[in-house]
């Protein structure tokens, strides 16, 4: 089975590690924990076809600046997650940084943004209809909640499938 990195970036407690958790385990936790450096998780997705990807899902501690840190820790990452807080309109624009540094440093590579926490309507400030297209070579976009779980699984097999396509 082939194997593939993928990096899950985001301002600080955009639910990173909470959407990784839902994905991985299933599991969602309301206890906030910092992210020190990254966390690492591995994941099968099948996709059909007789097609199975191996993730290798690198967890990055939250920050709202690209750091050299940050960077290096996207080495070798065949694809990422960009993710929003639908709460804070202000973490679109910290995805917009991560996503050009990203692509600066490694070159063209398939990315995915989530806007998290949709499950939480009332005190949303991110919706689809007033999202501005800063982010507009992501090839899709996901309203996802690692409280529900409402598209984490999409997203994650959608980044699969993109980086499988994309392999030389």
């Amino acid at each position: 089975m082939d194997a593939r990195k993928i990096c899950i970036l985001g301002d600080f407690a955009v639910g990173k590690t909470s959407l990784a958790r839902r994905f991985v385990h299933q599991q969602f936790s309301d206890k906030y924990l910092t992210t020190v450096g990254v966390k690492v998780d591995t994941k099968a997705v099948e996709l059909g076809a007789g097609r199975a990807l191996k993730l290798a899902i690198w967890d990055i501690a939250g920050t709202d600046t690209p750091t050299e840190l940050l960077l290096r820790y996207t080495r070798g990452a065949a694809g990422f997650l960009l993710v929003a807080d639908a709460t804070r309109a202000e973490t679109l624009d910290c995805c917009a940084e991560l996503r050009d540094a990203v692509l600066d440093r490694l070159g063209p590579l398939p990315h995915i943004l989530l806007i998290n926490k949709c499950d939480l309507e009332a005190q949303r400030e991110l919706t689809a209809a007033a999202l501005p297209s800063p982010l507009d070579t992501a090839l899709a976009r996901f309203d996802t909640s690692a409280l529900t779980g409402a598209k984490v699984e999409t997203a994650f097999t959608a980044l699969a499938r993109a980086m499988l396509e994309s392999a030389p």
